[in-house]
């Protein structure tokens, strides 16, 4: 006789005694899943959605506008009246201006080289032939 008591996986090893030795189902018809999809399904799930992107909205980096000097202010005046002499001539220029960001205080610099279509005295702003519209006050800098 045994004396050996009968512990919990004895109880379902003989629950289960007509399957547990068989061997595993490879099915004909559906490829088998990768491991990496079979981790996916046991990831973690995204509980506050959008907090990655607000993290790193907020550790983008921004330049502040800086204030042209007297003497730049004339010099832009001067290549402006310039350019108004010939605008009719559409002639290449390089604009860099101070752009604002949508999101957050500060901005960019940033550089457009093109033909010059007008210079707008309404919207007070240098037109592009290709649309590109550029706000006179964001200007600090025009090569042609």
């Amino acid at each position: 006789m045994n004396d050996k008591p009968i512990t919990e996986e004895d109880k379902v090893r003989e629950e289960y005694a007509d399957i547990i030795d068989l061997p595993h189902h490879v099915s004909r018809r559906h490829p088998q899943m990768s491991k990496m999809a079979r981790a996916a399904q046991f990831a973690p799930f995204a509980a506050l959605t959008g907090y990655d992107a607000v993290i790193h909205e907020s550790a983008r980096l921004t330049d502040t506008k800086m204030i042209l000097e007297e003497d730049d202010n004339e010099r832009l005046n001067r290549i402006m009246s310039m350019l108004m002499d010939t605008v009719e001539e559409h002639p290449s220029i390089t604009v860099s201006f101070f752009k604002p960001d949508n999101w957050k205080a500060g901005g960019a610099y940033v550089s457009v080289s093109g033909q010059l279509k007008r210079i707008d005295d309404y919207e007070q702003a240098i037109i592009m032939v290709d649309g590109t519209m550029i706000p006179l006050a964001h200007v600090i800098d025009i090569q042609y």
